[in-house]
């Protein structure tokens, strides 16, 4: 008898017990993932806010890049009075390998379609003075590779140069 009245005791204050601690134990669960979410999307808006200024600036440097490439700037840009058409295309062509090798690393922060756009670009304004540099003599002076390297680059449909910035603004409105 005595067992039995401290049975009727103690079992349903066991059983307000366990149900309380596993309720309270289920609650604060949630509450955990709850603050581990909160965390998380925290954390990813920080690494937002703190690398949106360095995609920018390396959106910025691509877009230089690829107007300092271009042809009607880099001719205008690089030519020396008394260059043959031969040196010319020397200083052209490490001009464009330059600029690209210090723009690089700005491929870390920009989308692939982009990347490949500039890289394409590139490529297309190195095939093109190698191509206006094949319809001349090595003797030709530095203005008539120009002048021939202008013409041709104007008459290429779609233009990559265009094309690449159109990428890279298109990218940078969209919000990167």
């Amino acid at each position: 008898m005595f067992i039995a009245d401290i049975l009727k005791y103690i079992l349903p204050a066991l059983i307000v017990f366990l149900t309380a601690y596993f309720m309270l134990k289920q609650l604060l669960s949630k509450e955990l993932k709850m603050k581990e979410i909160d965390d998380s999307n925290d954390l990813k808006n920080k690494n937002h806010e703190m690398l949106l200024p360095v995609k920018l600036q390396a959106y910025e440097r691509l877009i230089l890049f690829m107007e300092r490439i271009h042809p009607n700037q880099l001719v205008l840009r690089v030519n020396k009075p008394g260059l043959t058409s031969s040196q010319f295309q020397a200083i052209l062509i490490r001009s464009i390998r330059d600029e690209y090798e210090h723009n690089i690393s700005q491929q870390l922060y920009v989308t692939d379609q982009a990347w490949s756009k500039v890289k394409l670009a590139k490529e297309e304004c190195l095939k093109q003075i190698n191509f206006a540099s094949s319809k001349l003599n090595s003797q030709a002076s530095s203005t008539e590779l120009g002048t021939i390297l202008i013409q041709n680059f104007s008459q290429i449909s779609p233009n990559p140069i265009v094309d690449a910035l159109r990428q890279l603004k298109s990218d940078v409105q969209k919000g990167l």
